[in-house]
């Protein structure tokens, strides 16, 4: 999926709305107008970098004279003090755009370098790392663009592009013969006989439903090392299986050692840092 750049010019616009306000006061007061910097951004500190493109556009937004130059590209490992994009021009559009392109940034590589922690754990496997849609509202399609700079995979992007039947669904559908899962598959297959369908289990019975209902994907909730593989051997490339629920660092490993097909990480969205980078004059 590429990124939108209309609706990133737009958030960057409201961003850079939101922080100056009307005007810079220190920025209009201090700098003269025909005042001319150069200005490089450095990670301070190991990062995946994601989202050159929206400092990019703060700095142009805030003047078309800027001119910027990214030394990385997005996806791009780097170690401390590595420049990271240089920016020429306008003292005053640089100041004034500075907090906003650092925004930006520093919030999506620090989703990339989560996800690339969580992605070196796997390797050697053929599990593959899921985000999910616990992400900043209005910020998903670039924190799922971070995550696969990071070298993670996307679930679903919204509630339209895959039937998931979660505990909850199951929980209305209680009553449901011959069981819940069976009547919602059958439902999600005459619905929307086009979408994949997900269904999420919480003990074995539910799995032993939703492959007699012929689901395409079982989410394994929160269950053991030894019930994942339990489950992943019971299922036995019937259906595709999917570990989620409280994925740690230290616990990703064993959990793609079971031999599911996927593992999904609610906290590479919700629970990055930001990474630490900053912006620097120099001389021209």
């Amino acid at each position: 999926m590429q990124l939108d750049f209309v609706a990133i010019q737009k958030a960057v616009d409201q961003a850079l709305a939101e922080d100056i306000g009307q005007g810079d006061a220190t920025t209009m007061a201090c700098v003269p107008t025909d005042l001319q910097s150069a200005a490089e951004i450095r990670s301070r500190e190991c990062a995946v970098i994601a989202g050159l493109v929206f400092a990019q556009t703060a700095f142009h937004r805030c003047s078309s004279a800027l001119r910027v130059k990214c030394l990385v590209a997005d996806g791009t490992p780097v170690d401390p003090d590595t420049p990271i994009l240089q920016v020429h021009g306008p003292s005053r559009a640089l100041l004034s755009a500075e907090r906003v392109a650092l925004n930006f940034l520093q919030r999506l590589s620090g989703v990339a370098t989560l996800t690339r922690s969580y992605a070196d754990r796997l390797q050697g496997t053929n599990t593959v790392l899921l985000d999910t849609r616990k992400t900043t509202p209005g910020w998903r399609e670039w924190e799922k663009y971070a995550v696969r700079c990071g070298g993670g995979a996307n679930h679903r992007f919204r509630l339209d592009d895959l039937i998931l039947i979660k505990d909850n669904h199951l929980s209305a559908l209680r009553n449901e013969l011959p069981n819940p899962v069976a009547a919602a598959v059958q439902r999600a297959r005459q619905c929307f006989p086009n979408l994949r369908v997900e269904v999420e289990a919480d003990r074995m019975e539910q799995v032993q439903w939703a492959i007699e209902a012929g689901a395409d994907i079982i989410l394994l909730d929160n269950f053991s090392i030894a019930e994942l593989r339990d489950a992943v051997a019971w299922v036995s490339g019937r259906a595709k299986t999917e570990a989620s629920g409280g994925v740690r660092l230290d616990t990703v490993r064993s959990i793609a050692e079971t031999g599911v097909d996927f593992v999904s990480v609610g906290a590479l969205t919700h629970s990055a840092r930001a990474i630490d980078l900053g912006l620097d004059f120099h001389d021209s």
